[in-house]
């Protein structure tokens, strides 16, 4: 294979405040290295002393990483506990049952505040709820629901009882909901009669009532249904019965159930290559471990901190950072139902105000967009708020270009919050590659380096490691505590996907294009392995191509993907949005021509697109992912056949194809 090429260079770097270090969890370089140097002087020692002193253990382990079955390791294997008691009891019984858990924000702003204390009784609540139901340990129940106190209390309750959870997107179709259902074996469905977007109601259980109408999910015997708005819905009252009914006649004390550390926490599917989602199976031990143990180091985490993350919890990022992370440390956050542009595009920014949010955690997707909208608009931008309680800034999802790095480090952060660049998986169960906040000089655009305890490289095809400076493929060379466990009915697909026999069968891959700097070591992802383009020879990372173009000043967001070429084997095909009115006609052709210029000026002529698509948006799903398979098949002119339901604005794809 020849390597992949990293063409980007930045050499901007951003230190951490004396301020910063000085009180910081990890405080310096030096305590990072010491902290790495004891993890490869004791692997199995650094990860049990982290486990006793981070979770509460109902009977302890006396093992810590089995590797005899390898790739199928497990961790603290012995031990027992329960994620639930970690998250709510221990502090309650520790005497912090009224420190507030989460500060609710409704998508009208209404405000709810609910204590340790209150979050533990409705959890207990719904969890006799879902035994009186018929919900044993190891049965799975489905949650779809809205971002919401209670899909929270659902996820919590699951726990309790030793019930798996596998929580699916709320803006997910019905056919995506009935896929998940049958390929888990759902006893029950959470939903909630509708969902609050931006001011509009969007139907939930409608959907999935659609979902347990197409077969295959006989054996979900009860739809427990949230009353989010009262809007009408069909009833079924054999199956269906009301989420408060059920709550209200049960105890508000529940046992919980201890289960081994390797009793499956929750599967989340996640989009495999083939087009069938891929049930991730996480652990309770292990994957307990990771959450707490990242949200103390990575968000150098304190407990006077109001800690938000903007995600999800239908995605990873809200299971880890809002379900699990920061209630097992008991943290205060704010948990959000709306959209960062209702009702104006200041809406992140006055939330921050209005509650003093230290730590923030956004998508750079979030942040692209809402730099064009403060651009257009002083009223709503970052500056025109109180913003000074931040202290912490991070991104996630995807690699964050440098000129939005800046604008989000000067705007939002004003020049003096680190930004945790964070890198990791659905798989991997929380961060694996990201500054510490106290102790990592940053560099826009680069997540830097290894959480401690994590052995990063970028090898070849073969699985040999390529010099820093050149690309290849991200791999993880030793087992971590919150990695998945297999693919959920899948075991062969699990190896074949994480652990290639090419590769040697133990080196876990990421499935991204990476490159270390030759000088820091600091790693910064390239994109995926099939986002790398072969063009004329030359493999480029499509990140590099995107960052070059949202660095002219004229662009909001860019989105590159490859068609076949003749002549140069693939093209580089850019989707464009600019921070002005979309152009037409001669226009459009003269800033296509301009842009081109500027991207073999910032990488070379060998980058240059050869096809610039101007559009208002880019095809996007409802949490702001960029559909580039959509975009692939834009780009080769093919009509578009893929289920588009989960897109945020179908109407954007008519656009875009026109726009040749």
């Amino acid at each position: 294979m020849s390597a992949i090429e990293s063409v980007l260079q930045e050499s901007r770097v951003f230190s951490p405040s004396a301020e910063t270090v000085a009180g910081a969890v990890i405080s310096g370089m030096d305590a990072y290295h010491a902290l790495a140097a004891e993890a490869e002087r004791d692997y199995d020692g650094f990860w049990a002393k982290l486990a006793r002193e981070t979770l509460s253990w109902h009977k302890p382990f006396t093992k810590v990483l089995d590797e005899s079955n390898a790739p199928f390791y497990t961790w603290f294997e012995d031990g027992e506990l329960n994620a639930s008691y970690n998250s709510l009891d221990r502090h309650v019984e520790a005497g912090r049952g009224d420190r507030t858990a989460i500060i609710f924000e409704a998508d009208d702003g209404t405000v709810t505040h609910v204590t340790y204390q209150d979050l533990l009784q409705r959890v207990s609540r719904f969890a006799n709820a879902l035994k009186r139901r018929g919900v044993k340990k190891g049965d799975r129940v489905v949650i779809y629901m809205p971002m919401s106190i209670e899909g929270v209390v659902a996820m919590q309750a699951c726990a309790r009882i030793g019930a798996p959870h596998s929580v699916v997107f709320g803006g997910f179709s019905s056919k995506s909901l009935n896929e998940r259902l049958v390929d888990v074996g759902a006893v029950a469905l959470v939903t909630a009669d509708e969902q609050m977007r931006g001011g509009k109601a969007l139907p939930l259980k409608r959907i999935a009532d659609e979902a347990l109408a197409m077969g295959g999910c006989e054996g979900v015997k009860s739809v427990i249904v949230y009353r989010r708005t009262g809007g009408d819905i069909e009833w079924h009252p054999e199956r269906d019965a009301w989420m408060d009914e059920l709550a209200q006649n049960e105890s508000d004390r529940c046992e919980p159930e201890w289960v081994g550390a390797e009793h499956p926490l929750f599967v989340l599917y996640t989009s495999g290559s083939t087009g069938k989602p891929k049930g991730v199976q996480h652990s309770t031990g292990g994957y307990l471990l990771w959450a707490a143990q990242t949200m103390k180091w990575t968000f150098d985490w304190k407990p006077s901190d109001i800690f938000w993350c903007t995600a999800d919890i239908g995605w990873v990022t809200g299971h880890t950072y809002i379900t699990y992370g920061p209630l097992a440390l008991g943290a205060t956050q704010v948990m959000f139902e709306g959209v960062p542009t209702y009702p104006d595009g200041g809406r992140f920014w006055s939330t921050i105000e209005k509650h003093k949010v230290s730590i923030f955690y956004t998508a750079p997707t979030a942040i692209r967009s809402l730099i064009k909208i403060a651009e257009a608009d002083q009223k709503v931008h970052p500056k025109s708020y109180d913003l000074s309680s931040l202290r912490i800034l991070g991104t996630v999802g995807e690699p964050i270009n440098p000129q939005a790095w800046v604008w989000y480090y000067e705007n939002v952060g004003g020049s003096r919050c680190p930004i945790v660049d964070t890198w990791w998986q659905t798989e991997t169960g929380g961060h694996m590659i990201s500054p510490m906040p106290g102790a990592t000089p940053l560099v826009p655009g680069s997540c830097t380096l290894p959480v401690p305890g994590i052995q990063a490289a970028i090898v070849d095809e073969t699985g040999q490691d390529v010099p820093n400076g050149q690309g290849g493929i991200l791999v993880i060379k030793r087992p971590w505590p919150g990695m998945l466990r297999t693919i959920w009915g899948d075991p062969e697909r699990f190896k074949k996907s994480y652990f290639p026999a090419e590769l040697g069968g133990k080196l876990y891959l990421a499935g991204d294009g990476s490159v270390r700097d030759k000088e820091t070591g600091y790693f910064t992802i390239m994109g995926r392995i099939d986002d790398v383009l072969n063009v004329s020879g030359h493999r480029l990372g499509t990140m590099e191509i995107e960052s070059a173009l949202v660095a002219n000043p004229i662009v909001a967001e860019a989105a590159v993907v490859g068609r076949p070429d003749e002549t140069t084997g693939e093209a580089v095909v850019a989707f464009v949005v600019l921070k002005r009115p979309c152009p037409e006609g001669e226009e459009a052709v003269k800033l296509a021509s301009e842009l081109r210029a500027w991207v073999a000026k910032e990488i070379g002529p060998i980058a240059k697109p050869k096809d610039i698509r101007f559009g208002e948006n880019l095809p996007k799903t409802r949490s702001g992912k960029i559909m580039r398979r959509l975009l692939r098949s834009l780009a080769k002119g093919e009509a578009i056949t893929q289920d588009v339901s989960t897109l945020e604005n179908p109407a954007i794809l008519e656009q875009l194809a026109q726009a040749r």
